[in-house]
């Protein structure tokens, strides 16, 4: 017990003896240092304004609206037109670059063709649609597939554009 008051008596003298007034001077150097001392924030850059610049079109139709199609014009217009109306074929909804040829068949003495899209195989005839651009099949042969396809130009008159699909050991030579 004697052992513990002296250790607390010796902690207290030790802790009085750093509570003096020795570092008065360092204490006086900050407070003369830092009386002159203000924060300074720049100024905020100046802000430019741009002149305004009005849409003077003419006689042009505003490019933000919807533009209907004026029908009377199309119903003027000759040449080739896609059935709109008629039932859509499953080979229909594939890109033509992403159908592939790999075969073919002879049924009652008329060719098919057998074409894969998307890991399934599909029996392809002489007036079935394949592809998005409305293309029918005119011609199968025992290397290619000849079709016949309706795409809109710049004007919003239809073409026939004629395309072909090879055997896939056709396209691998070339």
């Amino acid at each position: 017990m004697k052992l513990r008051l002296a250790l607390l008596l010796l902690g207290s003298i030790v802790l009085a003896g750093c509570s003096g007034d020795e570092h008065s001077d360092l204490k006086q150097w900050m407070a003369e240092s830092s009386k002159d001392l203000r924060g300074r924030v720049p100024p905020l850059p100046q802000i430019k304004t741009f002149p305004v610049v009005d849409y003077e079109s003419g006689e042009l139709p505003d490019p933000f609206t919807l533009v209907k199609l004026d029908t009377s014009k199309l119903a003027g217009a000759s040449g080739p037109k896609p059935d709109l109306n008629r039932r859509k074929e499953p080979l229909e909804a594939f890109p033509l670059e992403t159908l592939r040829m790999v075969g073919l068949l002879d049924m009652k003495s008329k060719p098919v063709a057998i074409v894969s899209a998307d890991k399934t195989l599909f029996q392809v005839r002489v007036g079935n649609y394949m592809g998005q651009n409305f293309g029918v099949v005119t011609k199968i042969t025992e290397n290619e597939i000849t079709l016949k396809e309706l795409v809109e130009d710049a004007n919003g008159d239809w073409v026939e554009r004629m395309s072909t699909l090879l055997l896939q050991d056709q396209e691998a030579k070339k």
